[in-house]
């Protein structure tokens, strides 16, 4: 090809061959068969916090978020032939955040493709590829980053498949960090969960452990329609315990359905990704200082979201709390406060409460982004107030 040609047509041309027996055309790589999702195995992690029994400690390793998303990916492009990656600083950099560190060196430069900084660019070549039928995984740096490829993202991949009359799906798979990480200022620290949670024809997901990562990522790339995967820079390098099952590479995590990290009775926290975790700290010392048993529902799928799950728990507690380190304005939060009115009024004891991240651009000054978001001095004192304890 010659070297005039555009980067995205010579990365399309490349992305098009496999590493294993020469040059394939589109529509031979179309009818490989992939492997259908199977269901998934809700394990625990913490055995304080559990609502299933904890595998016993010879069964269980420790994953770092990074390590699990690693496999996920490793699993996919073993299992289906169609699976590829592409991104900047993804092959021979080993990814900006190593999370798919070793695999072009295991898959080849055909699977697992370094591209231009040119988010609209190669997340639209991206789109492309999976609508003549192969199952690209995009990666941004950052999801901030993604703001180029908007138009890609929302009108091309989400849309196609509803605009089709249901003829042309788009099996696409786009990852990356969201939220706020540390010292990266307003221009890098965005969530976007809300963003991507309000269109039709996307998925969203949202993991806060390493099960969650895998599981998660795995169902992503399996699934037949464009799914959004918001990971978070600060989680990418804590451990959790990955119990024998989730080590399997037929581990997934449906969609739509959330976990219950810790029972409780008196109050219901509601929280994704980094937040989740947060809430546990805040709920241990709600219990040790006022008694107060606080349930943490970890919603996993923003997109769907498992509506049930909270309205099962708030008939249980009678309070509610939406914990998330968005905006205030029109996100995840508020949305759970609008589904609290519409199907749990008649349950609840208390008003539903939200925290949130502060309604300003991220500062880059530290003592003022550690103002900015929600920590677990905050929930503790929320769900104090709440309660009058």
């Amino acid at each position: 090809m010659s070297a005039a040609r555009p980067m995205a047509t010579r990365l399309l041309s490349r992305s098009l061959r496999t590493t294993f027996n020469g040059p394939r055309s589109i529509a031979s790589l179309a009818r490989v068969p992939s492997r259908v999702p199977t269901g998934s195995t809700n394990l625990s992690r913490f055995a304080a916090q559990q609502t299933r029994t904890l595998a016993s400690a010879s069964d269980v390793k420790t994953y770092t978020v990074r390590e699990a998303l690693n496999e996920a990916l490793a699993e996919e492009l073993e299992a289906d032939p169609k699976v590829f990656i592409l991104g900047e600083e993804v092959a021979q950099y080993n990814g900006a955040y190593k999370v798919t560190k070793g695999l072009l060196d295991r898959f080849g430069p055909d699977r697992v493709i370094d591209t231009p900084i040119t988010e609209s660019g190669f997340a639209g070549l991206a789109v492309g590829a999976a609508l003549a039928g192969l199952k690209p995984i995009t990666e941004f740096m950052t999801w901030n980053f993604a703001m180029q490829a908007i138009d890609q993202i929302i009108n091309s991949a989400a849309k196609t498949h509803y605009m089709s009359g249901g003829i042309q799906p788009c099996s696409i798979t786009f990852r990356g960090p969201n939220g706020f990480a540390a010292g990266v200022a307003a221009q890098h620290s965005q969530d976007y969960t809300a963003w991507y949670g309000s269109i039709p024809g996307l998925k969203v997901v949202s993991p806060w452990s390493s099960e969650d990562a895998k599981g998660l990522l795995k169902a992503a790339i399996r699934d037949p329609n464009p799914v959004v995967v918001l990971e978070n820079e600060l989680l990418y390098g804590q451990s959790f315990p990955m119990s024998e099952a989730a080590l399997k590479d037929d581990f997934v995590l449906p969609f739509g359905k959330a976990k219950i990290e810790r029972v409780g009775k008196d109050v219901t926290l509601v929280s994704l990704s980094r937040c989740v975790g947060q809430c546990l700290t805040a709920a241990e010392k709600l219990k040790s200082q006022y008694g107060v048993e606080a349930e943490v529902i970890n919603l996993r799928s923003i997109k769907p979201m498992d509506v049930e799950a909270i309205i099962n728990s708030v008939k249980k507690t009678g309070n509610l709390v939406a914990v998330e380190s968005g905006f205030p304005s029109f996100g995840v939060a508020s949305e759970i406060l609008a589904l609290s009115m519409e199907y749990m009024f008649d349950y609840l004891d208390s008003p539903a409460q939200r925290v949130t991240g502060a309604e300003v651009p991220t500062p880059y000054a530290k003592g003022l982004e550690a103002m900015s978001f929600p920590d677990e001095d905050l929930i503790f004192k929320k769900v104090a107030q709440l309660l009058r304890v």
